[in-house]
């Protein structure tokens, strides 16, 4: 069997590290050669378009790479902020080549200014807590609310370790940004934020290669697939990562999602050349871990459904967890590599209730988010 990688970059992009990119503290990037399986072809471009009639990609340099199967695993980045001033004044972070911008930006801006960030999930929060720890003067613009996804106990926590740092933490109805300029940021409230470095991490969205192609997506853009993870317009294209959308519900964009989901999808894959039939998609969580500096960060425990449980470990012991999340998801790869099928996961008995309610069969439950 041949496999071919085609990536727009020649490196493993550890996302979950970008904030460290900005702050100084890592490069956040792999060699692939540290993670792909022996005899996996690397091809160093952008595909442009799928032709599924056809069963080929074309390529930005020129070209075509046919296939028997396609595994569409394109990811996510930043999100159209569609606030005015955002795309021209603000420095998104969704991407290794972001994040290598905003760097230097960083460094070259005196020690005194301002700098804002804006959306307050994990992205926002690690970094600000990163740039606040290495003596930035940080404001961090929540919207409605610090950390949605954290129950109420580990949000006071993150909020405790970030007052200690010195971030200014601004949310509720008054703090969503409605214009950034080249020195500011506007708020709903009527507050202007003097902000000399404006980074944006409200949001992410999908590549647009999909719809562009002629298949069939949600929303957002990523693709529809069964719970397979096969293309609900052709059984040659399979998805994986931020990118599917099994069953109209998909998956909270995360490592946590991603790793299960591309196992899966090759399994998918491995079925249909065996004329077999490809198993559902079958995937619990376990939370959600933030870094908080160096020195400090907090895992919050959840249902498998993905719905966040009062326990949270912080602290020290959190910034130690998230340190061994951040090695163990690219060992992973490493290790499925060299053993393809070693990496399991935990199910969620759920999502079955919610796919019946989603056709109308029967009432959606979830459990408990306390």
């Amino acid at each position: 069997m041949t496999v071919t990688l085609i990536n727009p970059r020649p490196t493993f992009v550890e996302r979950i590290r970008l904030h460290q990119l900005v702050g100084g503290s890592d490069d956040a990037v792999v060699d692939y050669r540290d993670v792909l399986g022996e005899g996996v072809r690397l091809v160093v471009d952008t595909v442009t378009r799928i032709d599924a009639a056809e069963r080929s990609v074309t390529l930005a340099a020129g070209g075509t790479v046919g296939y028997d199967y396609l595994i569409y695993a394109v990811g996510s980045g930043s999100a159209d902020p569609r606030v005015p001033g955002a795309a021209e004044f603000a420095y998104p972070i969704a991407s290794l080549e972001e994040a290598q911008r905003l760097r230097p930006v960083v460094e070259a801006a005196p020690a005194t200014a301002a700098v804002t960030v804006v959306g307050a999930g994990p992205t926002g929060i690690e970094t600000a807590a990163e740039l606040a720890e290495a003596g930035r003067t940080v404001a961090l613009v929540c919207g409605e609310v610090l950390g949605p996804y954290l129950h109420p106990r580990g949000r006071r926590s993150v909020a405790r370790r970030l007052a200690k740092l010195g971030v200014t933490v601004l949310e509720g109805p008054d703090a969503k940004v409605t214009a950034v300029t080249r020195d500011s940021v506007q708020l709903s409230g009527g507050r202007r934020l003097p902000s000399t470095v404006t980074i944006w991490t409200a949001g992410f969205g999908v590549p647009d290669l999909a719809g562009r192609s002629g298949l069939s997506t949600d929303a957002l853009g990523r693709l529809l697939t069964d719970e397979t993870l096969t293309s609900v317009d052709d059984v040659r294209i399979v998805a994986a990562g931020d990118s599917a959308a099994p069953s109209d519900l998909p998956f909270r964009m995360s490592c946590q999602a991603a790793g299960p989901l591309g196992a899966h999808a090759a399994d998918t894959v491995l079925n249909r050349i065996a004329g077999e039939q490809p198993a559902a998609i079958q995937l619990g969580f376990a939370g959600q871990c933030i870094s908080l500096g160096r020195r400090a960060g907090i895992f919050q425990f959840a249902h498998r459904n993905d719905t966040a449980m009062a326990l949270h470990l912080g602290g020290r012991p959190g910034a130690k967890l998230k340190e061994f999340i951040c090695s163990a998801t690219v060992k992973q790869l490493a290790d499925e590599a060299r053993k393809p099928g070693s990496h399991t996961w935990a199910k969620d008995d759920k999502r079955q209730q919610l796919l019946r309610a989603k056709r109308g069969e029967v009432p959606a439950t979830a459990e408990p988010a306390a």
